[in-house]
């Protein structure tokens, strides 16, 4: 894939789905809709762990992995590792073995939102370590893009600036509300934008990790960016109407059609003990 296409691929990917793994010994979310969206430091209270699957009709996309790895110093200020891993189903014709890493250093501002000062990419299949990289500079008021450790464009920060990563956070902090957001994304050294509706409305849906129909919200939005396979356009994503805002699911249309993203595994532990990572990220 292009490396535009493999971030993309990322970044709607982060616009979805988390629930709990069947038989886990933690405590089961309560999907009572009674609770408000969470804070970010609610959020990063707890550890967790998220598998999805990916699939196109009966076609089993690939897999993906988030999981926040650790913390670290980022220019003095305290941020956290959130790490995506992507690994395409090797079945798939003319796309083989895909196993592509996401990497975000994100800290949280005064105003309680989540925003990044690195963000880096790992090629693993084909050995290319550090092959896309953004350095937020808002001292500068900048954001560098690098390509295989090249410098390729110089933007104007736009706060929360980021490369689309953390929406996996950002998202859950209006779901359930009547607000809305808007973001600007900065990939493949342009900056574009993603805006998201959310409403109060829920309904029960079913999906296999959990042993029960629960209870969900629905977001709609657009992506103001380039995806993979045409995708450029709306979204809609589901979250469940518990105290975290799991998020559920997501439908995005391609130009094959539309591509479902739904949970298969999630894990959590009451308090996050993360491992240490290097500042120089």
């Amino acid at each position: 894939m292009k490396i535009k296409q493999r971030f993309s691929f990322c970044l709607v990917l982060m616009l979805v789905v988390v629930g709990l793994q069947k038989g886990s010994a933690q405590s089961s979310p309560k999907f009572d809709a009674q609770s408000g969206p969470p804070t970010m430091n609610e959020l990063l209270q707890v550890h967790e762990k998220f598998v999805y699957e990916v699939k196109y009709g009966f076609f089993k996309l690939g897999k993906v992995y988030v999981d926040i790895v650790g913390d670290t110093l980022s220019r003095g200020v305290k941020t956290w590792h959130l790490q995506t891993i992507i690994k395409s189903n090797p079945g798939i014709p003319f796309v083989g073995r895909e196993e592509n890493h996401y990497n975000s250093l994100m800290a949280v501002g005064k105003d309680g939102k989540p925003y990044t000062t690195v963000f880096w990419t790992d090629n693993v299949d084909e050995g290319e370590y550090n092959d896309t990289r953004y350095i937020f500079n808002r001292k500068e008021g900048k954001v560098y893009s690098f390509e295989k450790g090249e410098p390729k464009d110089t933007l104007n920060l736009e706060e929360p600036a980021s490369s689309g990563h953390i929406v996996f956070y950002f998202s859950r902090l209006f779901a359930g509300t009547h607000q809305s957001y808007r973001i600007p994304i900065y990939i493949s050294h342009e900056k574009g934008y993603l805006t998201a509706n959310n409403t109060t409305h829920t309904e029960e849906r079913e999906y296999a990790a959990f042993d029960h129909p629960v209870k969900t919200y629905k977001s709609e939005g657009n992506a103001d960016v380039d995806g993979p396979f045409g995708f450029r356009g709306k979204f809609t994503a589901w979250f469940g109407a518990d105290s975290l805002r799991l998020p559920l699911e997501a439908h995005v249309k391609v130009w094959l059609g539309h591509v479902k993203v739904r949970l298969i595994k999630y894990t959590r532990t009451t308090k996050y003990q993360p491992r240490n990572v290097s500042e120089t990220q």
